[in-house]
């Protein structure tokens, strides 16, 4: 049987006035993957803040773990369990990759696990170990996503939530990401990531929920996802019989 790690209940969210998220739903199941798919400007992203904590539902709740985490602080959260890692990456370019590396483990739960960590993240990622004492700066936009992603593994997370991980990024880099994506998830940590390329996410993904405007237009296992008309024409250019 399924045990629900994050479950989201009929969430709303605001940017100020303008409403992103109506009556939103979502489940992550411990050691799942999930893709969180839809076109720009559909809510992905502040689905993915609001379950961090920056920000906050004006109606529904939020629960990680079997915890209400609606009203916690993003620190709150992290120190849960839950990590995530931001769009356009958003490493500190000025530090080394090492101390970038660090600056994901500093809540309580993670220092005890900081060397651990590290070892998992220069297994998964040799290339950092290799330019460990490097700015960030200097690293290609791959190497700055490997970053990224590294730091946010240095949360030691139950759940690592992924915003866009192959924006920007060339094909060959795009591959090598997603195949260190299915090495986390044999580690035992269950993923969330948002993904526009449902074609790609669909080869990784257990399962998938589709906004639009923001709410959920789709959900379910990927095979049936894959047989839905309105997902055929929107997204793989496929016309109705």
């Amino acid at each position: 049987m399924d045990k629900p790690l994050l479950k989201v209940n009929n969430i709303d969210v605001f940017h100020e006035t303008f409403q992103a998220l109506w009556d939103v739903s979502l489940v992550v199941n411990a050691d799942e993957i999930v893709c969180l798919g839809g076109a720009n400007a559909s809510g992905k992203s502040s689905l993915l803040q609001a379950v961090s904590g920056f920000l906050r539902p004006a109606r529904g709740n939020i629960e990680f773990d079997g915890q209400e985490i609606s009203r916690l602080t993003p620190p709150q959260i992290v120190s849960l369990g839950l990590s995530q890692v931001p769009e356009g990456r958003q490493v500190f370019p000025d530090m080394t990759v090492l101390e970038n590396l660090i600056m994901g483990s500093y809540n309580r739960r993670a220092r005890t696990k900081r060397k651990e960590m590290l070892k998992v993240v220069y297994e998964l990622f040799p290339i950092l170990e290799e330019r460990e004492k490097q700015v960030a700066k200097t690293l290609s936009g791959g190497e700055q996503q490997m970053l990224a992603i590294g730091r946010g593994l240095m949360a030691s997370p139950k759940l690592l939530l992924l915003d866009e991980m192959s924006l920007g990024l060339a094909p060959i880099v795009v591959n090598e990401i997603y195949k260190v994506l299915s090495e986390i998830h044999s580690r035992g940590i269950s993923i969330l990531f948002v993904e526009e390329n449902l074609k790609r996410s669909f080869q990784h993904a257990k399962r998938a929920y589709i906004l639009k405007t923001g709410r959920v237009v789709l959900k379910g296992n990927i095979a049936e996802l894959q047989e839905e008309e309105e997902l055929k024409r929107a997204y793989f250019g496929i016309a109705q019989s």
